[in-house]
């Protein structure tokens, strides 16, 4: 892991920035002498510390409008002349069994966590293209890393986001801009207070209960302080990760998952590569 201090304050543009891993991410800059706009659905600059002055631009934003995502990194270029960190943080989480959920829950789920990200990445391509660099940074989750009773559409929705997230980085790769996707562990946010719920089936009901029973003893989730040191190390490195773990307990997880993958490749091998036998063209 290289990296090198930069050799002059950066722009950040952080979505979801009021509160939360958001609001440590714009926090974490201002306070090393960057530059930040903080956006969000409600946020004001008395969110943060008056001394931070001309160095804070607070939007407001919904990411989920295309129009005025354009229109706020326009705004943002016009105060700081240009765009370095790109954090597309803004998400939401909806609970509840895949069986369960209206086409109105399932696609509200992926309006902020998917498209908010992708209209960001989009509006803000065109201007980190032009000056070959810049570093899109897209907050992903230990939920990307597989699915779990309870957390389906929300794992669906940043499966999406990483898969378009992986196709980005080799297309911006082209114009010298990196872009790298997160996968947090728990933090003490209100990502969980706050999150929607669908209405419950009965059926489900005992597998309910057997969730209950394994969080019976809580989380012990970290500080999103830790998460923003984390962050700011992955920009300043000269090789960033295409991805990076953040926790112990995400950094076990994903290398249990990937083992268990490779074991049920491995056993189904003779399987695979029988279903492949090529012809020529009919």
């Amino acid at each position: 892991m290289r990296t090198s201090a930069p050799s002059a304050p950066r722009t950040w543009f952080v979505t979801g920035a009021s509160r939360g891993l958001g609001r440590a991410f714009a926090v974490a800059a201002l306070e090393r002498g960057d530059r930040v706009v903080a956006a969000a659905r409600s946020i004001v600059p008395t969110d943060f510390d008056e001394r931070h002055g001309d160095r804070l631009l607070a939007l407001t934003l919904d990411v989920t409008d295309r129009a005025a995502v354009f229109a706020a990194v326009d705004t943002a270029i016009q105060r700081f002349g240009q765009l370095d960190v790109v954090v597309n943080n803004a998400g939401t989480m909806s609970s509840g069994m895949v069986e369960e959920f209206t086409e109105a829950e399932a696609r509200a789920q992926f309006e902020v966590n998917f498209f908010g990200a992708l209209w960001v990445s989009q509006a803000v391509l065109p201007h980190l293209r032009a000056r070959g660099a810049g570093h899109i940074v897209q907050i992903s989750s230990i939920a990307a890393l597989g699915g779990f009773p309870s957390t389906g559409m929300y794992s669906a929705s940043k499966f999406a986001l990483e898969g378009m997230s992986e196709a980005l980085a080799m297309e911006a790769a082209t114009f010298g801009v990196k872009v790298s996707m997160v996968q947090p562990g728990g933090y003490w946010t209100d990502l969980y207070t706050s999150m929607a719920s669908t209405t419950p089936m009965e059926t489900y009901g005992p597998l309910r209960a057997e969730l209950e029973r394994q969080w019976a003893d809580g989380s012990i989730d970290s500080e999103p302080r830790l998460a923003a040191e984390a962050v700011v190390k992955l920009v300043d490195s000269d090789d960033p990760p295409l991805r990076l773990l953040l926790g112990s307990m995400v950094y076990d997880l994903a290398f249990d998952i990937s083992r268990r993958r490779m074991d049920t490749w491995a056993s189904w091998e003779p399987v695979s590569r029988a279903a492949e036998h090529a012809v020529p063209a009919p």
